[in-house]
């Protein structure tokens, strides 16, 4: 695999927009050398560049380019418990976890490639009840460490809040009135940079990336010191 990245080509975008109005089985075998070429290939590209840069941030999170168990998702959906019967993701994506995480739930960063809807960032996204539990309990009791996240000139100036679902209600041992309660109630912590597809396209999607990733760097310190692991 080569570290060399010069943008996604064109025709990742048009496999996944093609997928989307044929997405079963035999079209995708027809059409499955054109997805390690346009696909694969390129994304474990992307995974090789970004490993270097992603070190510089934190050597504790990884990005491993092999398409079978490093940091590309798999196209694969999960329907066993799903009403979507869709076999195939119409999408592209890669999350570079925490060298201690073991799926999807644990922090990282995430790169998400679809058709009109290209994003990036770090956060966690629905950690297990006990991870959860302890980045409620590491907000409430830092409340002023929180604060510095969401304050941080450069993380506003890139990303536009937090995202994620919430509950209704405050969670079990929190009060309503915690002046940060409404992200005690979160289910996940995630920022993200939403641009253009058309930047994708290009080398410099590379460095762009980079600056995001790098701006997120309070969110993921706290969250990853919420969970006692180094950053």
């Amino acid at each position: 695999m080569s570290a060399d990245f010069h943008g996604f080509p064109p025709d990742l975008f048009a496999f996944f927009g093609e997928l989307a109005q044929n997405n079963d089985r035999g079209w995708f075998e027809a059409n499955k050398q054109r997805y390690r070429t346009v696909v694969v290939q390129p994304l474990s590209d992307f995974i090789a560049a970004m490993a270097p840069r992603l070190h510089r941030i934190s050597p504790h999170y990884t990005a491993d380019p092999r398409p079978n168990g490093g940091s590309m998702f798999r196209i694969y959906r999960d329907v066993r418990f799903s009403p979507d019967k869709r076999p195939y993701k119409e999408h592209a994506a890669c999350h570079f976890r925490h060298s201690a995480g073991k799926d999807a739930h644990a922090p990282g960063y995430y790169v998400h490639l679809e058709p009109g809807n290209v994003f990036f960032g770090g956060g966690i996204w629905q950690p297990p009840g006990p991870e959860l539990q302890r980045i409620r309990a590491a907000i409430a009791e830092d409340a002023n460490g929180w604060a510095g996240v969401l304050d941080d000139h450069r993380f506003n100036e890139v990303f536009d809040g937090l995202g994620g679902e919430a509950l209704k209600r405050a969670p079990r041992g929190f009060t309503e009135d915690h002046p940060r309660i409404a992200d005690i109630k979160r289910k996940s912590f995630f920022a993200m940079r939403q641009v253009p597809q058309a930047q994708a396209l290009r080398p410099a999607f590379l460095d762009e990336v980079d600056d995001t990733l790098q701006a997120s760097t309070p969110l993921m310190r706290f969250l990853t010191g919420a969970l006692a692991l180094p950053f």
